[in-house]
């Protein structure tokens, strides 16, 4: 199985299944860890980080729930490949092939290890809807038998040893990634945000740390990895995010009650474009889809699924569509392949 293949199926997170799917578009849980008497990533050289990557990889072939995972070694990769594991949330964008970074996906893309970015190991799991605490399960499932070949760097005092002072502790980040256009709509997407910093959250974009949201897209996490143990972590965010889609469902359910006619011809419009545009940017898509996902979720739009649309926000990516190409494609050929992509899928939905 290579690189691929990744292209030829649906990742987990994607299938519009879980609670709360239809706002909570995903849940992931990283657990940072370092390996006892090594160097951190970034102060290691190639040779140590390369040790590194030859433990980690043994730790996993033993390892029951990724058995049968594809490991990708980033420094063997083009920059397309890397971009590619960045759009399916796989690698985060600081992860290098200067770091002799790696990834090992394991089936489906649930569960995969990211080694020598900020830490020698990122353990992730990623699923579809509100699943924080199924997250955590299986990621300290994964983390048990992992440690059955490595040793982690651990204090009695302050608990795992990160090369961020704001990892260390539990060495937990748990995140969801929420739609939330109605509240955009109604102009409290502001007010609730500032909420949830005020609760000491984060919030990022679509694609992490540095990114802004798109497509209404965004991505609440916890800040605090110390003092608190990971179920209490989890649970926290739990809390609040399920406030958070308590509020997107109001306004909602306002917009239907109070601008039915807006918001309907607002979705009509957005399925109209994408369905006859021949030249579309990325940016210009995530919008539309948003708007979709909207009617669709709202019963507007009958004969589309969930699924689908989730599917065209993440294929309709730069570096999916060069992969699907087979060749590096001008900003231009790009904007002729998604569109014809998407009409092609939405096509293919109405039957």
């Amino acid at each position: 199985m290579g690189i691929d293949s990744l292209l030829r199926q649906t990742t987990e997170w994607l299938k519009g299944t879980g609670p709360e799917a239809e706002i909570a578009i995903s849940s992931r849980l990283r657990l940072a860890r370092n390996i006892r008497g090594i160097k951190f990533s970034r102060r290691a050289s190639p040779e140590i980080r390369r040790r590194v990557l030859k433990l980690v990889g043994t730790a996993a072939e033993a390892c029951e729930t990724l058995r049968g995972a594809l490991t990708v070694e980033l420094e063997k990769r083009p920059p397309i490949d890397r971009q590619l594991l960045v759009e399916r949330h796989l690698i985060s964008r600081d992860l290098s092939p200067e770091t002799q970074g790696a990834v090992i996906v394991g089936s489906g893309e649930v569960v995969s290890l990211m080694i020598n970015e900020e830490d020698h190991l990122r353990i992730q799991v990623l699923q579809s809807g509100l699943q924080l605490k199924n997250c955590w399960k299986l990621a300290d499932r994964v983390d048990s038998e992992l440690e059955k070949n490595l040793k982690y760097e651990f204090s009695p005092e302050y608990g795992y040893l990160t090369a961020c002072p704001t990892n260390v502790g539990t060495g937990i980040r748990a995140s969801v990634m929420l739609h939330l256009p109605a509240l955009v709509i109604n102009k409290q997407i502001s007010q609730v945000l500032q909420g949830v910093h005020k609760l000491g959250m984060a919030i990022r974009g679509t694609w992490g740390e540095g990114t802004q949201a798109a497509g209404n897209m965004f991505q609440i996490s916890n800040q605090i990895t110390l003092g608190k143990t990971e179920e209490a972590i989890v649970s926290e965010l739990e809390r609040i995010i399920i406030k958070i889609v308590a509020y997107e469902k109001q306004a909602r359910d306002l917009l239907l009650k109070s601008s039915s006619p807006r918001l309907e011809d607002r979705v009509w419009r957005a399925l109209g474009v994408l369905k006859n545009a021949r030249l579309i940017s990325s940016e210009e898509t995530l919008e539309l889809l948003s708007s979709l996902r909207v009617g669709v979720n709202l019963g507007i739009l009958k004969k589309i699924t969930r699924a689908a649309v989730n599917e065209l926000f993440i294929h309709t990516r730069p570096a999916h569509l060069q992969k699907m190409a087979g060749k590096l494609l001008t900003s231009e050929e790009r904007d002729l392949l998604r569109a014809r992509l998407i009409r092609e899928k939405l096509a293919a939905e109405a039957g």
